[in-house]
């Protein structure tokens, strides 16, 4: 034994949670997709430890959704 018989994890619990939230992060309207791009370049700018991980999804969100103007 590990000792962590005592944590009572449901591994299916998990990745259907998983599945359920990334269903719905592809479900965004292409305005919320705006602003949660909006957010995220902004990050960055502010500086602070997040800065470098906001910066990646602001550039992965950026190429999948067409240009706001």
């Amino acid at each position: 034994m590990d000792g962590y018989e005592h944590i009572d994890i449901d591994l299916d619990e998990i990745l259907s949670a998983r599945t359920e939230t990334a269903e719905r992060l592809a479900l965004l309207t292409l305005e919320e997709a705006y602003d949660v791009l909006r957010l995220l370049v902004t990050v960055p700018q502010e500086g602070g430890p997040l800065s470098r991980d906001a910066d990646r999804l602001a550039k992965a969100i950026a190429v999948r959704i067409p240009s706001e103007n």
